[in-house]
C-alpha cells in the first residue's frame, strides 16, 4: 500500500470566497476529501487550510509550525502586495504573531494584566450592561422587531472589552466599524491599508492618554508591566496587542452569542431543555462553539519544514489556515450527528473553536462569561423570542474569517 504522502499540488484547490458566507456546506466536501486541502486566497495567493479535528489539533500544538510572518514565503519574497485584504492577520505585532521566547515574553506581560482575578470581577459589570442593553431593546424595535446583533450582540462585548482597556465610549462605534474592516477579506487595497492606518491613529491616542494619566485598565496596566529582567511591550507591539485584542475580543464573542440565538431560535426543543433545567447556558455556548464556531478560518500559521498532515504534503512557507468551523462538525471526532445542535451532547467541550496549544485563547474565559450571561439574561426577559425572517435569508458578514450574520433581526414577543 502507498503511504506517501499526498502532494497538495495534485489536490484540487478550493477557492476562498472574499464575500464569505456559510462554510458548512462547503466544509463537508472539503473534509470528505481529506482532512487538508490547498486553498486559494483573495490576490491568487496559494495556501492551506487544516479542517479536521484531529489535524488541527495536531497542526495547532505542532513545534515545527510558526506564526511569525518570517516563515511566510510568499511574503518574504516580495509576491504580497501591499493593501492585501489578510496582510494585518500576518504582519501585526503581538502574541498572534509571535514564537517561542518571544510569544511567552508577550503572554507573560499581557497575563499580568488579564488575570482571572479582573476577569471575575467584571462578572457584575457584565451582568447589569447586558439588563440595560435589554432595557433599551423593546424601545428600539419597530412593529416588535429588533437587530439584536446591532442592539445587543454587539454593544455588550464591544462594552466590556473598551471598558476592561479603558478605552472611551465615544471610540466604540469607529473601532468595531475598522475591525469590521480589518476581518472582512472582500475589501479593496486602499481601504484596507486605509482601515488599519486609522486603527493605529485611535488606538495611538487611547495609549498615549493612558500614559499621561494611568487608571484602573487593561491598556494602563500593559503600559506598566514589566518582566523582571524589566522587559515591557515595545511601541509597535503595544499597539498591536491592544488591536488583537478589540477585535479578537469583541468580534468572536458577538459571533458567539448571534449564533447561539440563531441556533435556539432554530432548534426550539433544544431551548426547551434548557428552560427544564435538562442542560444549562454554559451547553449552549459550548455547542454553539463547536457547531457553529465564531470563526470559520483563522490566518495564518507556517510550517518552518516541509511537513506531512493526515498524509498531505504542507510544504515550508506555505500560509495555512485553521478551519475551526469545519473541525467543530468533523463526524470523525464528533459522530455521524456532528452537523446536529445538541446541547445535551457528551463531551461538548471537545472542540478547538477557542484554540488549542501555546496559543489557545487567553480571553476564552471572558468571552464564555459575555455569552453564557447574555443568552440567560435574554431568554428570561424575552422567552418567545425568534427570528424575524427565514435563518437562510439572514445576510452573512462579509468574510471568510469571522462566522456570522450581518444584521439578526428579531421579533422580541414571538
Amino acid at each position: 500500500m502507498n503511504t506517501s504522502p499526498v502532494n497538495a499540488a495534485a489536490l484540487p484547490p478550493h477557492r476562498l470566497d472574499p464575500a464569505g458566507g456559510c462554510p458548512h456546506a462547503a466544509n463537508a466536501r472539503l473534509l470528505a476529501q481529506g482532512a487538508v486541502t490547498p486553498v486559494v486566497l483573495p490576490g491568487e495567493v496559494e495556501g492551506m487550510a487544516v479542517l479536521g479535528h484531529d489535524a488541527l489539533k495536531e497542526f495547532l500544538a505542532h513545534p515545527d509550525v510558526a506564526k511569525n510572518a518570517r516563515h511566510f514565503a510568499s511574503l518574504q519574497d516580495g509576491l504580497i502586495a501591499d493593501g492585501w485584504p489578510l496582510k494585518t492577520f500576518a504582519t501585526v505585532q503581538g502574541m498572534t504573531t509571535a514564537d517561542g521566547a518571544d510569544h511567552r515574553r508577550l503572554r507573560s506581560l499581557m497575563s499580568k494584566a488579564f488575570t482571572a482575578r479582573r476577569v471575575e470581577e467584571l462578572q457584575p459589570r457584565i451582568e447589569a450592561l447586558t439588563a440595560s442593553l435589554l432595557d433599551g431593546l423593546e424601545g428600539a424595535a419597530v412593529d416588535g422587531v429588533v437587530d439584536l446583533r446591532a442592539r445587543f450582540a454587539l454593544p455588550l462585548p464591544m462594552g466590556v472589552i473598551c471598558e476592561l482597556l479603558g478605552v472611551d465610549a465615544g471610540h466604540h462605534d469607529r473601532l468595531h466599524q475598522l475591525s469590521n474592516l480589518i476581518v472582512s477579506t472582500d475589501i479593496g487595497p486602499a481601504e484596507a491599508m486605509a482601515a488599519n492606518r486609522e486603527m493605529v491613529e485611535v488606538l495611538s491616542a487611547v495609549a498615549a492618554g493612558r500614559a499621561e494619566s494611568p487608571g484602573d485598565d487593561l491598556t494602563s496596566a500593559l503600559i506598566a508591566a514589566r518582566e523582571e529582567d524589566g522587559d515591557r511591550l515595545g511601541p509597535h507591539e503595544l499597539i498591536g496587542t491592544l488591536m488583537l485584542t478589540i477585535i479578537a475580543g469583541h468580534e468572536t464573542t458577538l459571533n458567539l452569542i448571534s449564533n447561539a440565538v440563531r441556533a435556539l431560535c432554530t432548534h426550539r426543543d433544544q431551548l426547551a431543555l434548557v428552560r427544564s433545567g435538562r442542560a444549562s447556558w454554559a451547553d449552549v455556548v459550548e455547542e454553539t462553539l463547536r457547531w457553529d464556531s465564531p470563526v470559520s478560518y483563522f490566518p495564518f500559521r507556517y510550517p518552518t519544514r516541509d511537513l506531512t498532515l493526515a498524509g498531505t504534503l504542507i510544504p515550508k512557507g506555505t500560509p495555512v489556515l485553521a478551519g475551526y468551523s469545519a473541525a467543530g462538525r468533523d463526524t470523525k471526532a464528533h459522530g455521524a450527528g456532528a452537523d446536529r445542535f445538541d446541547v445535551t451532547r457528551e463531551g461538548g467541550t471537545r472542540h478547538l473553536s477557542l484554540g488549542h496549544g501555546a496559543h489557545y485563547c487567553m480571553g476564552a474565559p471572558l468571552a464564555r462569561m459575555e455569552a453564557t450571561i447574555a443568552l440567560d439574561q435574554l431568554f428570561a426577559r424575552f422567552p418567545d423570542l425568534d427570528l424575524a425572517v427565514p435563518e437562510d435569508e439572514l445576510p452573512r458578514h462579509a468574510s471568510f474569517v469571522g462566522n456570522g450574520v450581518a444584521r439578526l433581526p428579531v421579533r422580541l414577543r414571538g
